[in-house]
């Protein structure tokens, strides 16, 4: 193979593809995003035609990815130090960060102006602002300057099912804002279990988690905390207009692992979590995944049952 061949093979293995491009828009973040807002959607007291419900959770989805490429962009350096990161788009070198800049706010843009139009403007205005808490209140200001940035700045990710709903009713109710505070209130537990043992990143990094500025011992206290204030808020919301029988047994068994998880890290030292390598952690990360999926599509099947008079109270 000559040289120039050789260089042509390298330059196309460098290339960007569609699968680099798509993995700025961050899709599992994206598929989280979806899902909420779907389920605002659908709890809706209201019948959506399903042309404009679909319009609805495509901007939405397509507002979660611009965030996710802005995010990328402006974290680039960050992502370059983590071990959990540094296989990015960016840090691989397979994207330039302008462009993913520019991919971002492109697809923010043309997300917020044509949710708008499928559905109202309220709708569109929200999701607006969820992009710019995401970018600017979260990703360039929360998030290095301050422990709590992951409880503050995970506002952003609760909002989706409040943008499903007023999209549904161009109203606001005190449902959609449950929806929105049992993700709240679900976000801090579950990125601080993942900071338990990945802490090494985020302190080569120079990120203030919790973690790296008040230390483990800290961080298990507080996940306690609020896995118990978690499970109140959860619970509770089964005795509302979203809830019902279905979504409250889910709720009992659900909240019941989460706090005996807590538990469990809380009683731990740092001694044993090195020795099993953060077991408990990372049983506990897993099963926060399960948890929001479980709360959501509960809530989810009380909707789609109440037109058969079987879903709710």
């Amino acid at each position: 193979m000559t040289d120039a061949s050789i260089q042509a093979s390298t330059l196309r293995e460098d290339e960007a593809s569609f699968g680099d491009y798509f993995a700025l828009l961050k899709p599992r973040v994206m598929s989280l995003v979806v899902f909420t807002a779907l389920v605002g959607l659908l709890a809706a007291p209201v019948t959506v035609h399903p042309v404009i419900g679909f319009c609805a959770i495509l901007f939405i989805a397509i507002g979660g990815g611009a965030s996710g490429a802005l995010n990328m962009w402006w974290d680039a350096d960050i992502d370059m130090v983590m071990k959990r990161t540094k296989g990015r788009p960016i840090p691989a070198g397979k994207v330039e960060p302008g462009e993913a800049m520019s991919l971002g706010l492109a697809l923010s843009g043309m997300s917020v102006i044509m949710l708008a139009l499928a559905t109202n403007v309220m709708a569109g205005a929200f999701l607006a602002f969820t992009i710019f808490f995401y970018v600017v209140v979260y990703t360039m200001w929360l998030k290095r300057a301050t422990p709590q940035n992951i409880v503050i700045g995970g506002a952003a990710g609760a909002f989706p099912p409040v943008i499903g709903w007023i999209a549904a009713t161009g109203t606001m109710s005190v449902e959609p804002w449950l929806m929105f505070a049992l993700t709240f209130m679900w976000t801090p537990p579950h990125f601080w279990a993942l900071a338990l043992f990945m802490r090494n990143d985020y302190d080569d990094a120079g990120v203030p988690m919790l973690t790296v500025t008040h230390g483990r011992r800290a961080t298990r206290v507080h996940i306690l905390v609020y896995t118990i204030l978690l499970a109140l808020l959860a619970v509770g919301t089964a005795f509302s207009g979203i809830g019902g029988p279905i979504y409250l047994a889910v709720a009992v068994v659900m909240n019941a692992l989460f706090l005996l998880g807590a538990l469990k890290i809380w009683r731990r030292d740092e001694e044993d979590s090195e020795q099993d390598n953060f077991k408990a952690e990372r049983s506990f990360f897993k099963l926060s995944l399960l948890y929001l999926f479980l709360h959501f599509g509960a809530i989810l099947t009380e909707a789609l049952l109440k037109p058969f008079g079987l879903g709710g109270w």
